[in-house]
């Protein structure tokens, strides 16, 4: 398939989150060297990548990264303690558009920003539909440690005529997907199908799902969040995992690969 042509623009980070306030955020976008300038040494990044349609090179509407900001500022405040910031990617367009696969380009030039920025620190990438495909796309990066991919939109082979999205770059990450049994938008078979692959070449994988919610998990937000905290914050930060998410990554498929996410994760089911 050929490429979209794409306007010329560039990807951007958005300001960064877990910082010491306005000054530091500005001071981090200005600085360009190590890890220094945002009132404390960065100590891992999470990468924020907002969800998209399937093709389109305009520049993204603003409600695709206000959509993740709720994410990402839960997980600055849970990796605070340890240094973390948090930056939303600003994609160049709003589309993946076929094998030219835009977001995940981007997410390749937001790493190398991290990098350049802040040095060698760990990074999370942690994507929402079709930028949790490009999330796991992104993941043989070296900087990055983790992956979390939200409701990931991946590419039906049997319909869609195409390959298998692959997998091989996750080997050596932790990687966790989570999907709503009912999403109507991103099908959770296929995100099963893709961990599954996943599991033969990486075994630190797992994958919950959320019964009875859709695509933005709304009626279980709290538990998401939560979930989403824990795995960060053991993925780069190496604190102990709660006992679902330790028991989801021991066990072998499919039990690793359906653990559902129980009401009250965070809370009742910290151990």
């Amino acid at each position: 398939m050929a490429q979209q042509a794409l306007p010329v623009r560039e990807a951007r980070l958005g300001k960064p989150l877990g910082t010491a306030g306005k000054e530091g955020a500005r001071e981090a976008l200005r600085w360009r060297g190590g890890r220094r300038g945002t009132g404390r040494e960065v100590g891992g990044v999470a990468l924020l990548l907002p969800g998209g349609g399937p093709t389109g090179v305009r520049r993204p509407s603003p409600v695709a990264a206000l959509a993740v900001r709720p994410l990402a500022v839960r997980l600055a405040k849970a990796g605070r303690p340890e240094g973390l910031t948090a930056h939303i990617v600003r994609y160049r367009c709003s589309g993946w558009n076929g094998a030219a696969a835009h977001p995940a380009r981007d997410a390749d030039w937001a790493l190398e920003e991290v990098v350049r920025r802040y040095g060698d620190v760990p990074v999370c990438l942690v994507g929402t539909g079709m930028g949790a495909r490009a999330a796991l796309h992104a993941a043989g990066h070296p900087a990055v440690n983790s992956v979390l991919a939200i409701a990931p939109w991946l590419p039906d082979p049997h319909r869609d005529s195409a390959q298998p999205d692959p997998v091989k770059q996750l080997i050596g990450r932790q990687v966790l997907l989570v999907h709503g049994t009912n999403d109507e938008r991103t099908d959770p078979d296929l995100s099963y199908r893709y961990a599954e692959r996943a599991k033969k070449v990486n075994r630190d994988i797992c994958r919950f799902e959320v019964h009875s919610d859709g695509h933005s998990l709304h009626q279980h937000r709290a538990e998401v969040l939560a979930l989403a905290a824990d795995f960060m914050l053991g993925s780069l930060f190496a604190r102990d995992y709660a006992r679902p998410v330790k028991d989801a990554l021991a066990a072998p498929p499919p039990l690793g690969l359906r653990m559902p996410l129980a009401a009250g994760f965070g809370t009742s089911m910290r151990h």
